[in-house]
């Protein structure tokens, strides 16, 4: 076992905290097992992710942890942030995609609940999140390490592949259309967030338009699947048990969604202005090259790809407008994670690594 590894939370940031007895008020009246319970919970907050907030609510008599997620507090995009979309996405897809937590509690009203805004309650599924390194503790070798990059992957695979009609997902979005709404919306929103002090991606977003491929199909796709968001066993390392944040899960194209993944897909022979931004482990000896991710995805699942330039730049340049948008926020005083001061450097990074692909692609 390895219990060490698993995600601490910390007490919450100063203007982000919550109010333990309201919350506990809340939820007494929705979870049996909390019912007779009089002691709130303690509220601690999980330092990672960069869009919602998300907080461990930890009971002692029962013993019980909680996690509750909720948008970030101030001025949120219009669309983004949608905790109630979020969580009756995972409780459809629950029985079908069993790495899905399990939602306990919604509130689909912010003047029915204890916070000024709608939130969810799910079950915490205890486990290793892999981050910007493999825990040496693990002991992986280059050949489980590869084999624990598989086992990741063949989750994006059976995502995928699940029928989302017999779920009852087709409300989500409307599919057929997806790759041109997406270039045009992240283009919109690209600008709509830019800050005096980043490049303007024009280039990129001309050379996005002016190349997009037919759709490769329309399936339910995460649009934010990457190491950490996954949860592992602690008693197997290699054994996927979670799939977090599902806020921009989706219809569309499956191509789209791998280069949204790759776009964090950061290697040691990668220029040094983008291995800054690796946050997640796909360094590591035995990790596939993008190269061999797109390979053994288009195998498993039999989606031909022949040229996917398309994707990694749109992937990146996607990545570049969720980045924008929080570092704007940050900017505006709106967000309070020190750590988003540096965002608007990453979005420089990145619009040169689009064009630096797009040169070669030219040439």
């Amino acid at each position: 076992m390895h219990e060490a590894l698993i995600d601490p939370a910390r007490p919450p940031r100063s203007r982000e905290t919550l109010d333990a007895a309201a919350v506990h008020d809340w939820l007494r009246r929705r979870v049996p097992a909390l019912a007779e319970v009089a002691a709130p919970p303690e509220i601690l907050q999980f330092p990672g992710g960069a869009s919602n907030l998300t907080y461990l609510l930890r009971y002692t008599t029962p013993a019980l942890e909680l996690v509750l997620r909720s948008p970030p507090f101030g001025h949120k995009a219009k669309s983004a942030h949608d905790m109630v979309r979020e969580a009756r996405l995972m409780t459809a897809l629950a029985p079908v995609f069993p790495e899905v937590p399990a939602v306990v509690a919604v509130c689909d009203a912010a003047a029915d609940g204890p916070l000024d805004c709608e939130f969810y309650v799910m079950a915490r599924i205890r486990g290793i999140i892999p981050r910007t390194d493999l825990p040496a503790a693990l002991g992986l070798d280059a050949a489980r390490t590869r084999q624990l990059c598989l086992n990741v992957l063949c989750r994006l695979v059976a995502l995928h592949a699940v029928d989302w009609q017999a779920a009852g997902l087709g409300h989500l979005g409307r599919g057929e259309g997806y790759v041109q709404r997406q270039i045009e919306g992240w283009s919109r929103r690209y600008r709509d967030a830019r800050t005096p002090d980043v490049p303007d991606f024009e280039g990129v977003m001309a050379w996005l338009a002016a190349n997009r491929p037919p759709e490769s199909g329309i399936c339910l796709i995460h649009n934010d699947f990457r190491f950490d968001n996954v949860v592992l066993d602690p008693a197997d390392p290699l054994r996927v048990i979670g799939v977090l944040d599902w806020e921009m899960a989706t219809l569309g194209d499956p191509l789209m969604d791998l280069g949204n993944s790759l776009a964090y897909w950061v290697r040691d022979d990668d220029e040094p202005m983008f291995q800054v931004m690796r946050r997640q482990p796909t360094n590591a000896p035995g990790m596939l090259s993008r190269e061999e991710v797109v390979a053994y995805y288009c195998a498993q699942t039999g989606r031909p790809v022949g040229d996917f330039t398309f994707y990694s730049i749109y992937g990146l340049f996607r990545l570049a407008g969720i980045l924008q948008q929080i570092y704007q926020r940050f900017v505006q005083g709106n967000a309070q994670n020190p750590q988003f001061g540096m965002f608007g450097s990453l979005v420089t990074v990145l619009e040169a690594r689009c064009l630096r692909i797009i040169g070669g692609a030219a040439g």
